[in-house]
C-alpha cells in the first residue's frame, strides 16, 4: 500500500505540474531561494514585560551580519563548484611517522591496495624481488650493487652513506595500521662488500638508519605522487595479498563446518573481511581484538547499489530499528587460530553455534568470494 500510494502521488505531481509556473515558475513552491536573504531585514529587539525579572541578556539568535560586500546587489549569485575530492585528500593518503629513530611510512589505504604500489616502485627503481611472501605482508630484493639501481635512488642512497664498492639487499613489510583500512610500510636494509658470499638474516629493527630513510622517504616521495596523479593499482595484485595459501571447508569433531584459510591471522582478518564486504548480506560491526565479523543475513550489503533512489527515498518510508530488530538474522563469524592454522567458524553466539546449514552456507559464500 505504502508503495502504491507513493506512486500515485509521484503520477499525480507529473500530471499536475506540467506548465503550471506556481510549482517550478520563480513564486513556484520549488523557487530558488538562494537570494532570499538579501530581502532580509531586522526588527525591532523583544521586549520583556515590565513585570517579568530576568538576569539574561536576550540577544537574536539570527542576526544580519554587518559584513556583508554590498546588500543592494539583486539578482542570482551562482555558488562555485567545490573541488574534486581526489585533489584534495589523495595527496595525503601517504604521510611519513617518526618514532626515535624509526621511521615507516602511514597510509590511509588497506594492505591489499599498498602492496602493488610498494611492490611497482622496487621494481621500477631496478631492484631484483628475490622472495614474495604476501601471506605474512613481505618481500625480500637480492643483492645489489648501487650501478644496477636506478640513477636518482642509486644517488640518493650513495648521498646516504651506502658506498659503491658494496651491496644492499631490502625487506619491505606491510602491516594493518591501528585504524581500520590503514597500513604501515616498514624498510630494513642489509649491507655487505661486493662479491662477499656473507648471508645474514635482516635484523628486527632498523640498522641502517641512513640508508632506511633514504628508501623510506623516496619510497613516500613516489607514492605521493602517484596519489596526486590519480594512478590506478592492480585490482588482482591486491587480491594476490591477502589471499589465504590455502582455503578448505571442513568439519569439526562435532561435525560443525569449520573453514580453513591459511596460517597468518592478519592476512586471514583482511582477506575475510574482503570476501564478507563482496557478499550479499550486511556486515553490521567488527570486533578486531575478538577476531569476530558480525552479519545479518536479513539484510543485503551496505552498498550503493542496495540503496533506494530518489524517488524510493522521497516517497517510500524508511525502515525502522525496530522493523530491522524483527526480521534480523544475526550471527558471527569467528576467526581463530588453532594451530598452525587459522579456523573461520559461524555461531549464533558466544554460547552456540549456528545451524549446520547456516554455517555452510556463509562459510561457502567466504570460500567462493577469496577463490
Amino acid at each position: 500500500m505504502k508503495r502504491l500510494a507513493g506512486l500515485s502521488a509521484l503520477a499525480l505531481i507529473i500530471t499536475s505540474t506540467s506548465g503550471c509556473s506556481w510549482v517550478w515558475g520563480p513564486e513556484g513552491y520549488f523557487r530558488d531561494r538562494s537570494s532570499d536573504y538579501l530581502e532580509s531585514h531586522q526588527t525591532a529587539p523583544m521586549q520583556l514585560p515590565s513585570d517579568v525579572a530576568t538576569r539574561k541578556r536576550l540577544d537574536p539568535l539570527l542576526p544580519i551580519p554587518r559584513n556583508v560586500a554590498d546588500e543592494t546587489v539583486k539578482g542570482e549569485f551562482i555558488v562555485p563548484r567545490p573541488q574534486p575530492l581526489s585533489t584534495v585528500a589523495e595527496s595525503s593518503d601517504f604521510s611519513l611517522q617518526k618514532n626515535g629513530d624509526a621511521r615507516w611510512i602511514l597510509a590511509q589505504r588497506s594492505p591489499a591496495e599498498v602492496w602493488p604500489i610498494a611492490h611497482q616502485y622496487f621494481e621500477d627503481n631496478g631492484f631484483r624481488i628475490a622472495e614474495d611472501r604476501p601471506q605474512t605482508g613481505e618481500f625480500n630484493t637480492t643483492w645489489q650493487r648501487l650501478d644496477e639501481l636506478s640513477g636518482a635512488v642509486s644517488t640518493r642512497l650513495k648521498a646516504s652513506g651506502l658506498s659503491a664498492d658494496s651491496e644492499t639487499r631490502v625487506r619491505v613489510r606491510i602491516e594493518p595500521g591501528v585504524q581500520r583500512n590503514t597500513s604501515e610500510i616498514f624498510v630494513v636494509s642489509l649491507e655487505r662488500p661486493a662479491g662477499s658470499t656473507t648471508e645474514s638474516d635482516f635484523p628486527a629493527r632498523t640498522v641502517n638508519l641512513g640508508l632506511d630513510s633514504a628508501l623510506t622517504d623516496d619510497m613516500l616521495a613516489s607514492m605521493s605522487r602517484g596519489a596526486e596523479k590519480g594512478s590506478s593499482i592492480s585490482l588482482l595484485a591486491a587480491r594476490d595479498f591477502d589471499a589465504p595459501s590455502r582455503v578448505a571447508l571442513s568439519e569439526d569433531g562435532s561435525g560443525n563446518p569449520v573453514l580453513n584459510v591459511g596460517s597468518d591471522l592478519d592476512r586471514a582478518w583482511s582477506s575475510v573481511g574482503r570476501a564478507l564486504n563482496q557478499g550479499e548480506w550486511r556486515v553490521e560491526d567488527i570486533n578486531r581484538s575478538l577476531g569476530l565479523y558480525y552479519i545479518n543475513l536479513a539484510e543485503r550489503a551496505d552498498r550503493p547499489e542496495n540503496q533506494p533512489g530518489f524517488f524510493g527515498r522521497l516517497f517510500g518510508s524508511k525502515t525502522t530499528k525496530e522493523e530491522i530488530d524483527a526480521r534480523a538474522q544475526r550471527y558471527q563469524v569467528r576467526l581463530s587460530k588453532v594451530g598452525d592454522s587459522v579456523q573461520v567458524t559461524v555461531e549464533k553466539n558466544i554460547n552456540t553455534v549456528a545451524p549446520s546449514d547456516v554455517a555452510r552456507r556463509v562459510l561457502g559464500v567466504i570460500q567462493d568470494n577469496l577463490g
